[in-house]
Protein backbone atom coordinates (compact mmCIF):
# COMPACT_ATOMS: atom_id res chain seq x y z
CA UNK A 1 0.00 0.00 0.00
CA UNK A 2 1.14 3.50 -0.77
CA UNK A 3 2.06 5.32 2.45
CA UNK A 4 3.58 8.59 1.23
CA UNK A 5 3.15 11.18 -1.50
CA UNK A 6 6.01 13.02 -3.21
CA UNK A 7 5.03 16.27 -4.91
CA UNK A 8 7.65 18.72 -6.22
CA UNK A 9 10.31 17.33 -3.88
CA UNK A 10 8.07 17.44 -0.76
CA UNK A 11 7.04 14.12 0.83
CA UNK A 12 3.91 13.82 2.98
CA UNK A 13 1.99 10.90 4.44
CA UNK A 14 -1.22 9.60 2.89
CA UNK A 15 -4.41 9.93 4.91
CA UNK A 16 -4.49 6.16 5.41
CA UNK A 17 -0.95 6.13 6.83
CA UNK A 18 -1.85 8.94 9.24
CA UNK A 19 -4.87 7.02 10.49
CA UNK A 20 -2.73 3.93 11.13
CA UNK A 21 -0.21 5.93 13.18
CA UNK A 22 -2.65 7.70 15.50
CA UNK A 23 -2.16 5.14 18.27
CA UNK A 24 1.62 4.85 17.92
CA UNK A 25 3.65 5.81 21.01
CA UNK A 26 6.12 7.57 18.67
CA UNK A 27 3.48 9.91 17.24
CA UNK A 28 1.90 13.14 18.44
CA UNK A 29 0.73 16.35 16.84
CA UNK A 30 4.05 18.15 17.35
CA UNK A 31 6.32 15.35 16.07
CA UNK A 32 4.21 14.27 13.07
CA UNK A 33 5.33 15.23 9.54
CA UNK A 34 4.06 18.58 8.27
CA UNK A 35 1.24 18.59 5.75
CA UNK A 36 1.49 20.16 2.33
CA UNK A 37 -0.35 23.24 3.57
CA UNK A 38 2.07 23.63 6.47
CA UNK A 39 5.01 24.01 4.05
CA UNK A 40 4.43 27.76 4.09
CA UNK A 41 7.78 29.38 4.90
CA UNK A 42 9.17 31.47 2.06
CA UNK A 43 12.78 32.48 1.55
CA UNK A 44 12.17 35.79 3.33
CA UNK A 45 11.03 33.94 6.45
CA UNK A 46 14.29 31.98 6.63
CA UNK A 47 16.32 35.11 5.93
CA UNK A 48 14.49 36.95 8.71
CA UNK A 49 15.03 34.02 11.06
CA UNK A 50 18.78 33.96 10.51
CA UNK A 51 19.23 37.72 10.54
CA UNK A 52 17.28 37.90 13.78
CA UNK A 53 19.36 35.09 15.32
CA UNK A 54 22.66 36.63 14.16
CA UNK A 55 21.90 40.11 15.50
CA UNK A 56 22.55 39.14 19.10
CA UNK A 57 24.97 40.18 21.82
CA UNK A 58 27.25 37.08 21.56
CA UNK A 59 27.67 37.84 17.82
CA UNK A 60 28.44 41.47 18.64
CA UNK A 61 31.12 40.51 21.13
CA UNK A 62 32.55 37.40 19.44
CA UNK A 63 35.30 39.30 17.67
CA UNK A 64 36.38 40.91 20.95
CA UNK A 65 37.77 37.65 22.27
CA UNK A 66 39.75 37.12 19.09
CA UNK A 67 41.23 40.61 19.26
CA UNK A 68 42.09 40.01 22.91
CA UNK A 69 43.97 36.90 21.77
CA UNK A 70 46.09 39.00 19.42
CA UNK A 71 44.23 39.24 16.09
CA UNK A 72 43.68 42.54 14.34
CA UNK A 73 40.21 43.53 13.18
CA UNK A 74 40.33 42.03 9.70
CA UNK A 75 41.82 38.73 10.91
CA UNK A 76 38.95 38.43 13.41
CA UNK A 77 36.34 39.17 10.74
CA UNK A 78 37.93 36.73 8.30
CA UNK A 79 37.81 34.00 10.96
CA UNK A 80 34.14 34.74 11.64
CA UNK A 81 33.20 34.79 7.95
CA UNK A 82 35.08 31.59 7.16
CA UNK A 83 33.68 29.75 10.18
CA UNK A 84 30.13 30.65 9.23
CA UNK A 85 30.66 29.57 5.61
CA UNK A 86 31.93 26.19 6.86
CA UNK A 87 29.05 25.56 9.27
CA UNK A 88 26.60 26.65 6.57
CA UNK A 89 27.38 23.41 4.70
CA UNK A 90 25.93 20.99 7.29
CA UNK A 91 23.09 23.44 7.96
CA UNK A 92 21.99 23.27 4.32
CA UNK A 93 22.53 19.51 4.04
CA UNK A 94 20.43 18.72 7.11
CA UNK A 95 17.83 21.34 6.21
CA UNK A 96 17.16 19.48 2.96
CA UNK A 97 15.95 16.42 4.89
CA UNK A 98 13.65 18.49 7.06
CA UNK A 99 12.15 20.30 4.08
CA UNK A 100 11.67 17.17 1.96
CA UNK A 101 10.07 14.94 4.61
CA UNK A 102 8.63 17.55 7.00
CA UNK A 103 10.12 15.99 10.13
CA UNK A 104 11.57 17.65 13.26
CA UNK A 105 15.07 16.92 14.52
CA UNK A 106 14.23 14.19 17.11
CA UNK A 107 12.35 12.21 14.45
CA UNK A 108 15.19 12.74 11.96
CA UNK A 109 17.55 11.30 14.59
CA UNK A 110 15.49 8.09 14.70
CA UNK A 111 16.70 7.43 11.17
CA UNK A 112 20.36 7.16 12.17
CA UNK A 113 20.22 6.23 15.90
CA UNK A 114 16.99 4.23 16.14
CA UNK A 115 13.64 4.90 17.79
CA UNK A 116 15.19 4.78 21.28
CA UNK A 117 18.75 5.69 20.38
CA UNK A 118 17.49 9.01 18.99
CA UNK A 119 17.37 10.27 22.57
CA UNK A 120 21.21 10.34 22.59
CA UNK A 121 21.78 13.04 19.93
CA UNK A 122 18.54 14.81 20.85
CA UNK A 123 19.52 15.19 24.50
CA UNK A 124 23.12 16.10 23.60
CA UNK A 125 21.76 18.96 21.54
CA UNK A 126 19.23 19.81 24.24
CA UNK A 127 21.75 20.18 27.07
CA UNK A 128 23.81 22.67 25.09
CA UNK A 129 20.73 24.59 23.99
CA UNK A 130 19.37 24.77 27.53
CA UNK A 131 22.68 26.26 28.65
CA UNK A 132 22.46 28.94 25.96
CA UNK A 133 18.81 29.55 26.80
CA UNK A 134 19.80 30.46 30.34
CA UNK A 135 22.72 32.59 29.16
CA UNK A 136 20.64 34.68 26.77
CA UNK A 137 17.91 35.03 29.38
CA UNK A 138 20.53 36.40 31.76
CA UNK A 139 21.80 38.85 29.11
CA UNK A 140 18.30 40.22 28.60
CA UNK A 141 17.84 40.33 32.37
CA UNK A 142 20.88 42.54 32.91
CA UNK A 143 19.64 44.94 30.25
CA UNK A 144 16.19 45.29 31.82
CA UNK A 145 17.74 45.55 35.28
CA UNK A 146 20.00 48.39 34.11
CA UNK A 147 16.98 50.23 32.72
CA UNK A 148 15.02 49.80 35.94
CA UNK A 149 17.97 51.11 37.97
CA UNK A 150 18.20 54.18 35.75
CA UNK A 151 14.48 54.97 35.77
CA UNK A 152 13.73 54.15 39.43
CA UNK A 153 16.32 55.42 41.89
CA UNK A 154 15.39 52.90 44.57
CA UNK A 155 15.31 49.87 42.32
CA UNK A 156 18.89 48.78 42.98
CA UNK A 157 18.16 48.81 46.71
CA UNK A 158 15.39 46.22 46.43
CA UNK A 159 16.58 42.77 47.63
CA UNK A 160 17.03 40.28 44.79
CA UNK A 161 16.00 42.89 42.19
CA UNK A 162 17.98 41.15 39.46
CA UNK A 163 16.38 37.82 40.36
CA UNK A 164 12.93 39.37 40.06
CA UNK A 165 13.72 40.59 36.55
CA UNK A 166 15.20 37.20 35.65
CA UNK A 167 12.04 35.34 36.66
CA UNK A 168 9.89 37.79 34.68
CA UNK A 169 12.06 37.61 31.56
CA UNK A 170 12.41 33.84 31.84
CA UNK A 171 8.62 33.52 31.88
CA UNK A 172 8.30 35.78 28.83
CA UNK A 173 10.77 33.64 26.85
CA UNK A 174 9.10 30.37 27.82
CA UNK A 175 5.62 31.80 27.16
CA UNK A 176 6.55 32.78 23.60
CA UNK A 177 8.42 29.52 23.05
CA UNK A 178 5.34 27.47 23.96
CA UNK A 179 3.69 28.80 20.79
CA UNK A 180 6.24 26.88 18.70
CA UNK A 181 8.15 27.60 15.45
CA UNK A 182 5.24 29.43 13.80
CA UNK A 183 5.34 32.07 16.54
CA UNK A 184 9.10 32.33 16.02
CA UNK A 185 8.52 33.08 12.33
CA UNK A 186 6.57 36.21 13.18
CA UNK A 187 8.86 37.16 16.04
CA UNK A 188 11.88 37.07 13.72
CA UNK A 189 10.01 39.12 11.12
CA UNK A 190 9.45 41.86 13.71
CA UNK A 191 12.83 41.65 15.40
CA UNK A 192 15.00 41.72 12.28
CA UNK A 193 14.28 45.31 11.14
CA UNK A 194 14.25 46.62 14.72
CA UNK A 195 17.65 45.21 15.62
CA UNK A 196 19.10 45.93 12.17
CA UNK A 197 18.09 49.60 12.18
CA UNK A 198 19.34 49.99 15.75
CA UNK A 199 22.73 48.58 14.74
CA UNK A 200 23.00 51.06 11.87
CA UNK A 201 22.10 53.94 14.19
CA UNK A 202 24.76 52.79 16.66
CA UNK A 203 27.33 52.61 13.87
CA UNK A 204 26.47 56.13 12.67
CA UNK A 205 26.76 57.45 16.22
CA UNK A 206 30.22 55.92 16.56
CA UNK A 207 31.39 57.19 13.17
CA UNK A 208 30.33 60.78 13.91
CA UNK A 209 31.97 60.92 17.34
CA UNK A 210 35.53 59.86 16.53
CA UNK A 211 38.28 61.13 14.28
CA UNK A 212 39.66 58.41 12.03
CA UNK A 213 39.20 54.68 12.51
CA UNK A 214 39.89 54.46 16.21
CA UNK A 215 42.62 52.62 18.15
CA UNK A 216 41.27 49.11 17.73
CA UNK A 217 40.78 49.33 13.97
CA UNK A 218 44.31 50.72 13.52
CA UNK A 219 46.02 48.30 15.91
CA UNK A 220 48.27 45.75 14.17
CA UNK A 221 48.20 42.00 14.74
CA UNK A 222 50.24 40.85 17.73
CA UNK A 223 51.46 37.70 15.99
CA UNK A 224 55.07 37.73 14.84
CA UNK A 225 54.82 34.67 12.58
CA UNK A 226 52.31 32.65 10.58
CA UNK A 227 52.71 29.74 12.97
CA UNK A 228 51.85 31.91 15.96
CA UNK A 229 48.73 33.16 14.17
CA UNK A 230 47.57 29.67 13.16
CA UNK A 231 47.94 28.45 16.75
CA UNK A 232 45.17 30.88 17.69
CA UNK A 233 43.26 30.84 14.39
CA UNK A 234 42.19 27.18 14.41
CA UNK A 235 40.75 27.08 17.96
CA UNK A 236 38.98 30.38 17.24
CA UNK A 237 37.63 28.99 13.97
CA UNK A 238 36.30 25.94 15.81
CA UNK A 239 34.60 28.28 18.27
CA UNK A 240 32.88 30.16 15.44
CA UNK A 241 31.74 26.90 13.81
CA UNK A 242 30.49 25.53 17.12
CA UNK A 243 28.52 28.75 17.66
CA UNK A 244 25.99 27.46 15.10
CA UNK A 245 26.78 23.72 15.30
CA UNK A 246 23.64 23.27 17.37
CA UNK A 247 21.46 24.80 14.63
CA UNK A 248 23.21 22.60 12.06
CA UNK A 249 21.60 19.66 13.87
CA UNK A 250 18.10 20.87 14.58
CA UNK A 251 17.61 23.02 11.47
CA UNK A 252 14.97 20.46 10.34
CA UNK A 253 12.74 21.90 13.11
CA UNK A 254 12.42 24.99 10.92
CA UNK A 255 13.14 23.63 7.46
CA UNK A 256 10.17 21.26 7.75
CA UNK A 257 7.96 24.29 7.06
CA UNK A 258 9.80 25.34 3.86
CA UNK A 259 7.68 25.93 0.76
CA UNK A 260 10.58 24.99 -1.53
CA UNK A 261 14.15 23.78 -1.25
CA UNK A 262 15.59 26.49 -3.52
CA UNK A 263 14.25 29.54 -1.69
CA UNK A 264 15.26 28.05 1.66
CA UNK A 265 18.81 27.26 0.53
CA UNK A 266 19.43 30.63 -1.15
CA UNK A 267 18.09 32.72 1.72
CA UNK A 268 20.12 30.87 4.36
CA UNK A 269 23.30 30.98 2.27
CA UNK A 270 23.11 34.76 2.09
CA UNK A 271 21.70 35.63 5.50
CA UNK A 272 24.00 33.69 7.85
CA UNK A 273 27.60 34.51 6.82
CA UNK A 274 26.92 38.06 5.65
CA UNK A 275 24.90 39.10 8.71
CA UNK A 276 27.35 37.59 11.19
CA UNK A 277 30.33 39.30 9.56
CA UNK A 278 28.71 42.73 9.25
CA UNK A 279 27.35 42.69 12.78
CA UNK A 280 30.72 41.60 14.18
CA UNK A 281 32.35 44.53 12.35
CA UNK A 282 29.84 46.93 13.91
CA UNK A 283 30.76 45.51 17.31
CA UNK A 284 34.47 46.09 16.67
CA UNK A 285 33.92 49.58 15.27
CA UNK A 286 31.63 50.77 18.07
CA UNK A 287 33.99 49.36 20.69
CA UNK A 288 36.83 51.24 19.01
CA UNK A 289 34.77 54.41 19.24
CA UNK A 290 34.06 53.81 22.93
CA UNK A 291 37.80 53.95 23.66
CA UNK A 292 38.00 57.40 22.09
CA UNK A 293 34.72 58.73 23.55
CA UNK A 294 34.68 57.17 27.03
CA UNK A 295 38.33 56.25 27.55
CA UNK A 296 37.74 52.50 27.80
CA UNK A 297 36.78 49.62 25.53
CA UNK A 298 33.11 48.77 26.17
CA UNK A 299 32.55 45.41 24.49
CA UNK A 300 29.27 44.64 26.26
CA UNK A 301 26.32 46.60 24.77
CA UNK A 302 24.69 46.80 28.20
CA UNK A 303 27.75 48.59 29.60
CA UNK A 304 27.79 50.96 26.61
CA UNK A 305 24.06 51.60 26.98
CA UNK A 306 24.52 52.79 30.56
CA UNK A 307 26.58 55.76 29.28
CA UNK A 308 23.59 57.30 27.45
CA UNK A 309 20.59 59.38 28.60
CA UNK A 310 17.62 57.55 30.13
CA UNK A 311 15.45 57.58 27.01
CA UNK A 312 18.27 56.00 25.00
CA UNK A 313 18.70 53.38 27.72
CA UNK A 314 14.97 52.65 27.45
CA UNK A 315 15.03 52.22 23.67
CA UNK A 316 18.26 50.23 23.78
CA UNK A 317 16.89 47.90 26.42
CA UNK A 318 13.88 47.16 24.20
CA UNK A 319 16.18 46.30 21.31
CA UNK A 320 18.38 44.03 23.43
CA UNK A 321 15.33 42.29 24.89
CA UNK A 322 13.85 41.67 21.42
CA UNK A 323 17.20 40.34 20.22
CA UNK A 324 17.57 38.05 23.24
CA UNK A 325 14.08 36.61 22.87
CA UNK A 326 14.52 35.98 19.13
CA UNK A 327 17.70 33.96 19.51
CA UNK A 328 16.56 32.32 22.71
CA UNK A 329 13.28 30.98 21.42
CA UNK A 330 14.48 30.22 17.89
CA UNK A 331 17.87 28.66 18.57
CA UNK A 332 17.79 27.56 22.20
CA UNK A 333 14.28 26.47 23.15
CA UNK A 334 12.81 24.56 20.20
CA UNK A 335 15.42 21.77 20.09
CA UNK A 336 15.48 20.84 23.80
CA UNK A 337 11.68 21.11 24.02
CA UNK A 338 11.38 18.67 21.10
CA UNK A 339 13.97 16.37 22.72
CA UNK A 340 12.07 16.27 26.01
CA UNK A 341 8.81 15.74 24.14
CA UNK A 342 10.35 12.83 22.23
CA UNK A 343 11.10 11.02 25.50
CA UNK A 344 7.38 10.34 25.96
CA UNK A 345 5.38 11.63 22.95
CA UNK A 346 2.04 10.35 24.24
CA UNK A 347 2.29 12.30 27.50
CA UNK A 348 4.73 15.17 27.01
CA UNK A 349 3.72 17.97 24.65
CA UNK A 350 5.97 20.62 23.13
CA UNK A 351 4.66 23.16 25.67
CA UNK A 352 5.59 20.90 28.59
CA UNK A 353 9.00 20.31 26.99
CA UNK A 354 9.54 24.08 26.76
CA UNK A 355 8.79 24.55 30.46
CA UNK A 356 11.11 21.68 31.45
CA UNK A 357 13.85 23.21 29.28
CA UNK A 358 13.41 26.54 31.04
CA UNK A 359 13.71 24.92 34.46
CA UNK A 360 16.84 23.02 33.40
CA UNK A 361 18.35 26.29 32.13
CA UNK A 362 17.92 27.79 35.59
CA UNK A 363 19.60 24.76 37.15
CA UNK A 364 22.67 25.40 34.94
CA UNK A 365 23.16 28.77 36.71
CA UNK A 366 23.67 31.11 33.74
CA UNK A 367 24.79 33.93 36.05
CA UNK A 368 27.77 31.77 37.00
CA UNK A 369 28.58 30.84 33.40
CA UNK A 370 28.49 34.51 32.40
CA UNK A 371 30.95 35.48 35.13
CA UNK A 372 33.81 34.67 32.72
CA UNK A 373 32.61 35.49 29.23
CA UNK A 374 35.74 34.65 27.26
CA UNK A 375 36.14 31.25 28.92
CA UNK A 376 32.49 30.60 28.23
CA UNK A 377 32.70 31.40 24.53
CA UNK A 378 35.89 29.50 23.73
CA UNK A 379 35.90 26.75 26.34
CA UNK A 380 32.18 26.03 26.21
CA UNK A 381 31.91 26.32 22.44
CA UNK A 382 35.02 24.27 21.76
CA UNK A 383 33.96 21.54 24.16
CA UNK A 384 30.50 20.95 22.79
CA UNK A 385 31.79 21.38 19.23
CA UNK A 386 33.75 18.17 19.82
CA UNK A 387 30.49 16.47 20.83
CA UNK A 388 28.21 17.83 18.13
CA UNK A 389 30.61 17.54 15.18
CA UNK A 390 30.35 13.72 14.99
CA UNK A 391 26.56 13.86 15.31
CA UNK A 392 26.41 16.37 12.45
CA UNK A 393 28.57 14.03 10.38
CA UNK A 394 26.35 11.00 11.06
CA UNK A 395 23.21 12.93 10.05
CA UNK A 396 24.81 14.04 6.78
CA UNK A 397 26.25 10.61 5.97
CA UNK A 398 22.95 8.82 6.63
CA UNK A 399 20.75 11.06 4.51
CA UNK A 400 23.07 11.88 1.61
CA UNK A 401 25.52 8.96 1.34
CA UNK A 402 23.85 5.92 2.91
CA UNK A 403 20.17 6.44 1.98
CA UNK A 404 20.58 8.90 -0.90
CA UNK A 405 17.59 10.97 0.27
CA UNK A 406 15.15 8.04 0.29
CA UNK A 407 13.46 6.47 3.31
CA UNK A 408 10.09 5.21 4.53
CA UNK A 409 8.51 8.16 6.33
CA UNK A 410 5.76 6.12 7.96
CA UNK A 411 8.20 3.69 9.60
CA UNK A 412 9.89 6.47 11.58
CA UNK A 413 6.74 6.41 13.72
CA UNK A 414 6.44 2.62 14.10
CA UNK A 415 8.08 0.84 17.04
CA UNK A 416 8.39 -2.31 14.95
CA UNK A 417 9.53 -0.48 11.80
CA UNK A 418 12.84 -0.87 10.02
CA UNK A 419 14.27 2.12 11.91
CA UNK A 420 13.90 0.45 15.30
CA UNK A 421 17.06 -1.54 14.45
CA UNK A 422 18.11 -3.72 17.42
CA UNK A 423 15.82 -3.05 20.40
CA UNK A 424 15.45 0.56 19.29
CA UNK A 425 19.18 1.34 18.94
CA UNK A 426 21.31 1.63 15.79
CA UNK A 427 24.70 0.47 17.01
CA UNK A 428 26.38 1.77 13.85
CA UNK A 429 25.39 5.31 14.78
CA UNK A 430 26.57 4.90 18.37
CA UNK A 431 29.93 3.42 17.35
CA UNK A 432 30.49 6.14 14.72
CA UNK A 433 29.73 8.85 17.28
CA UNK A 434 32.14 7.40 19.85
CA UNK A 435 34.92 7.16 17.26
CA UNK A 436 34.23 10.72 16.10
CA UNK A 437 34.54 11.96 19.69
CA UNK A 438 37.58 9.84 20.58
CA UNK A 439 39.84 10.98 17.74
CA UNK A 440 39.75 14.72 18.62
CA UNK A 441 40.25 13.82 22.30
CA UNK A 442 43.63 12.36 21.31
CA UNK A 443 44.67 15.96 20.76
CA UNK A 444 44.33 16.58 24.48
CA UNK A 445 46.12 13.41 25.54
CA UNK A 446 48.94 12.97 23.00
CA UNK A 447 51.68 15.60 22.60
CA UNK A 448 52.03 16.76 19.02
CA UNK A 449 48.39 15.99 18.12
CA UNK A 450 46.93 19.19 19.49
CA UNK A 451 45.63 20.14 16.04
CA UNK A 452 43.01 17.38 16.39
CA UNK A 453 41.44 19.15 19.38
CA UNK A 454 41.94 22.62 17.91
CA UNK A 455 39.77 21.46 14.99
CA UNK A 456 37.56 19.13 17.04
CA UNK A 457 34.27 19.86 15.26
CA UNK A 458 35.69 19.42 11.76
CA UNK A 459 37.78 16.35 12.60
CA UNK A 460 34.92 14.69 14.45
CA UNK A 461 32.49 15.39 11.62
CA UNK A 462 34.75 13.94 8.92
CA UNK A 463 35.70 10.87 10.99
CA UNK A 464 32.05 10.15 11.79
CA UNK A 465 31.01 10.49 8.13
CA UNK A 466 33.58 7.87 7.10
CA UNK A 467 32.90 5.50 9.99
CA UNK A 468 29.10 5.62 9.70
CA UNK A 469 29.11 5.20 5.94
CA UNK A 470 31.31 2.11 6.32
CA UNK A 471 29.24 0.54 9.11
CA UNK A 472 25.93 1.10 7.29
CA UNK A 473 26.98 0.03 3.79
CA UNK A 474 24.86 -3.19 3.85
CA UNK A 475 22.34 -2.37 6.58
CA UNK A 476 18.91 -4.05 6.13
CA UNK A 477 17.12 -0.76 6.87
CA UNK A 478 18.21 0.68 3.51
CA UNK A 479 15.55 1.00 0.80
CA UNK A 480 16.15 -0.02 -2.77
CA UNK A 481 14.90 2.28 -5.51
CA UNK A 482 12.13 -0.18 -6.27
CA UNK A 483 10.99 -0.33 -2.62
CA UNK A 484 10.84 3.46 -2.43
CA UNK A 485 8.80 3.68 -5.61
CA UNK A 486 6.48 0.93 -4.38
CA UNK A 487 5.50 2.90 -1.25
CA UNK A 488 5.39 6.35 -2.84
CA UNK A 489 2.76 8.15 -4.90
CA UNK A 490 4.48 10.56 -7.28
CA UNK A 491 2.01 13.38 -7.85
CA UNK A 492 1.55 14.41 -11.49
CA UNK A 493 3.10 11.20 -12.84
CA UNK A 494 1.59 8.02 -14.27
CA UNK A 495 1.48 4.81 -12.26
CA UNK A 496 1.15 1.52 -14.16
CA UNK A 497 -0.50 3.25 -17.09
CA UNK A 498 -3.08 5.10 -15.00
CA UNK A 499 -3.15 8.76 -14.08
CA UNK A 500 -3.04 9.43 -10.35
CA UNK A 501 -6.28 11.12 -9.26
CA UNK A 502 -5.90 14.65 -7.96
CA UNK A 503 -7.72 13.61 -4.79
CA UNK A 504 -4.90 11.26 -3.89
CA UNK A 505 -2.35 14.04 -4.15
CA UNK A 506 -4.34 16.08 -1.62
CA UNK A 507 -4.66 13.34 1.02
CA UNK A 508 -1.69 14.56 3.03
CA UNK A 509 -3.43 17.85 3.80
CA UNK A 510 -6.21 16.08 5.68
CA UNK A 511 -4.36 15.37 8.93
Amino acid sequence: MKSQIEDKGIVTLTAEAVDQLQDSSLWNDDLRPTTKEEHSWKGRNFAALWIGMCLIIPSYTMASGMIALGMNWWQALLTIFLGNCIVLIPILLNAHAGAKFGIPYPVFARLWFGSKGAHIPALARAIVAAGWFGINTWIGTTSIDALMSRVFSGWSGIPFHTGIVFIFFWGLNVGIGIKGPQAIKWLATIATPVVGISSIILFIWAATNINGWGPILTAPSKFQSTGAFLAVFFPALTGVIAFWATLALNIPDFARHAASQKSMMVSQSLALPITMTIFSFIGIFVTSASVVIFGQALWQPVELLAKFPTYIVFLGAIVIVISSITINVGANLVAPARAVENLWPRRITFAIGAVITGLFAIAMQPWYLMSNFQTLIYGFLGGYGALLGPIDGIAIADYWIVRRKHFALKELYQKDGRYSYSSGFNKSGIYAMLIGIAVPLLGLAVPGLGFLWDNAWTVGLLIAIGAYSFFMRNDPSLLTKEEYEEMTVFAGQKEKGRGIPAAVAEQSNQI
